[in-house]
């Protein structure tokens, strides 16, 4: 069950994808370990998340290509949203102005490494191991304009094993995941700031 305080931070959550960080977050809400309400679900396609985000109850909207900045503060201010959780979702963001500040994303990589357009999923993965790289991990932080830049809230790393593949990388890191994103957004939540 979800707080309903009104001192409740009001999130969208904006996916892509299964969904698996958006139910974490629900987790973490209904366990109190995160104070704040998933008010809403932005998902760039019908997917797997969108599915579950309807069947958790939660307002849902299906939103192709990229959202224009106006568009997107329109739909914000309709469900009154604080905060903008990015959660997998991997279309640009045109942030608008009334947000700057307010959205944040996580990334499967230690940024400033491994970031940036087309770098997302099993392709940071692949690069971290191709560049022979002995950690990884994940990286919170506060979006810009552009793909993976913005101030970072919060990392938390991992070991890169002998033997590791993208997949059994994926899986440690997602572990880091589940911890950093709800750590960060507690941080963001009480006042944090770069």
């Amino acid at each position: 069950m979800q707080s309903t305080e009104p001192s409740t931070a009001r999130l969208a959550v904006m996916i892509s994808g299964g969904g698996r960080t958006l139910l974490n977050l629900l987790d973490r809400i209904a366990s109190s370990q995160l104070h704040a309400q998933v008010a809403l679900v932005i998902a760039s396609s019908e997917c797997a998340g969108a599915v579950k985000a309807r069947a958790a109850g939660l307002p849902t909207q299906v939103i192709p290509g990229r959202i224009p900045a106006q568009k997107l503060e329109t739909v914000l201010r309709e469900h009154r949203i604080d905060w903008v959780v990015l959660a997998g979702y991997l279309k640009l963001v045109d942030i608008p102005p009334a947000y700057n500040g307010r959205v944040v994303n996580i990334h499967p990589a230690l940024l400033p490494k491994h970031g940036g357009p087309g770098l997302y999923g099993h392709f940071v993965h692949e690069a971290v191991l191709k560049a022979g790289d002995k950690v990884s991990g994940c990286t919170v932080h506060l979006c810009d304009s552009r793909y993976d830049t913005g101030p970072i809230v919060l990392q938390r790393e991992v070991p890169v094993l002998p033997g590791d593949t993208p997949d059994s990388l994926a899986s440690r890191v997602f572990e880091a995941e589940r911890e950093a994103f709800p750590q960060a957004l507690k941080k963001l939540l009480s006042g944090w700031r770069p």
